[in-house]
């Protein structure tokens, strides 16, 4: 073989390994991170949004996908008009803003929750409430799952003004480019 054609067959696999190589950097995950937000309760949602804002000041992207009780931690009110009886029924039921919600063990009829939110303010701990603010802040992305706002009866008036709407969809594209997934 002489030096044009070995030269030329060195460049078509470098040309090859090239075009491998684009394609993997295709797949690899980014300085994401994609949350779904399942847990209605207060210590889950206080651990979603104290990773969010951990990850968030590492550089890192954050979205946080809140769906079924989940969606109570970006609720700002509790509406009623315009609902069938059920989806009332279940606005009497269910927390109306991150300010109602009850720790998973130890609620106590809202006992737990105060006594929670006493000890973290002794402790100089950030609220709730604070840690939802800094995260919106710091650019956090929150997504509401349109679908279990339509089976539980959520407005989008009843949301953060900023809280985005999305699917299953809107999640997995997230979760597919993301360095982390956690589901709480």
């Amino acid at each position: 073989m002489d030096s044009t054609a070995t030269i030329s067959a060195l460049e078509a696999r470098v040309a090859r390994l090239e075009g491998d190589l684009a394609g993997l950097k295709e797949n690899v995950p980014e300085d994401r991170v994609s949350m779904i937000v399942f847990s209605g309760d207060l210590d889950k949602t206080l651990a979603a949004f104290i990773i969010a804002t951990g990850a968030a000041t590492m550089g890192m992207e954050v979205s946080m996908f809140f769906t079924f009780w989940g969606l109570s931690a970006i609720k700002e009110r509790r509406l009623f008009d315009a609902k069938s009886l059920s989806e009332r029924m279940m606005a009497m039921m269910t927390p109306s803003s991150s300010k109602e919600l009850n720790p998973s063990k130890m609620a106590f009829m809202g006992a737990g929750a105060a006594l929670l939110r006493q000890m973290m303010k002794d402790k100089d701990v950030a609220s709730l409430e604070d840690l939802i603010s800094l995260a919106r802040e710091m650019g956090v992305t929150f997504t509401a799952c349109e679908m279990s706002m339509d089976v539980m009866g959520v407005k989008r008036e009843e949301l953060l003004a900023d809280a985005q709407l999305g699917g299953v969809a809107t999640f997995m594209a997230d979760a597919l480019k993301s360095r982390v997934s956690l589901f709480i």
